[in-house]
């Protein structure tokens, strides 16, 4: 229980912070559709999941890494990290903000976007941000027909 204490200690960033911070370092790394479901008030053990994926196992396994580390940097720590040995399904949990980075055909089939219809969802947009809130896009999100995946 003293680990988990101390990590949620050394939290330093809000929800909204958190996340936005893991937008901007999945888009860093080329990262896939992030998508922010709101999900305070329908789970107990969350306020928000962030799902994104990679296009293969090196790149899951990449985002992980990437926002272990960022996230790092600005002193919050994981309570726990599953998936790292299989790389097709990386949960992150950052108490507040839970994060899934998935191998497309996986984030496909266990559809979580899906499981969590009734929560309120945002596409977050990608590139440099300044505010320390997510930025929502109410209906969806456009392609970037100059993104090479």
């Amino acid at each position: 229980m003293k680990e988990a204490d101390t990590a949620l200690a050394q939290n330093t960033l809000g929800a909204e912070a958190l996340l936005e911070l893991a937008v901007q370092t999945i888009d860093a790394v080329k990262g896939l559709d992030p998508v922010a479901l709101e999900v305070k008030g329908i789970c107990s053990f969350a306020d928000y999941f962030l799902i994104a994926s990679g296009t293969s196992r090196r790149h899951v396994l990449a985002l992980a890494e990437h926002l272990e580390e960022a996230l790092g940097r600005a002193g919050v720590k994981p309570l726990g990290v599953e998936g790292l040995q299989e790389g097709q399904w990386v949960l992150m949990d950052y108490n507040d903000v839970v994060i899934h980075i998935f191998s497309e055909p996986l984030r496909e089939f266990y559809n979580l976007e899906g499981l969590w219809a009734e929560a309120p969802r945002f596409f977050m947009e990608t590139g440099p941000a300044v505010s320390h809130a997510p930025a929502a896009v109410g209906s969806g999100k456009e392609t970037d027909p100059t993104r090479h995946e």
